[in-house]
């Protein structure tokens, strides 16, 4: 009889999880939320996308920050 094992890697950087778990849990800390549709251009959306992902920020987080900016309590 065979006895196969197939090795399974750990996990050596967790912490994009840990960051989107955070991320999740200090939204949901802030309250009900509402979700909003807009639709920009496709080159917005590339300029966004780079910056966000060189950056290491999610386009969810910038959108939220930027409209808290324009529009404050």
């Amino acid at each position: 009889m065979n006895s196969k094992t197939v090795p399974f890697k750990q996990p050596t950087n967790t912490r994009p999880l840990d960051q989107w778990v955070d991320s999740r849990a200090t939204a949901a800390a802030a309250g009900p939320t509402k979700r909003l549709t807009v639709d920009i251009s496709t080159e917005l959306h590339k300029r966004l996308k780079v910056h966000c992902a060189t950056a290491g920020l999610q386009i969810s987080d910038v959108v939220r920050d930027l409209l808290e900016r324009a529009y404050p309590a």
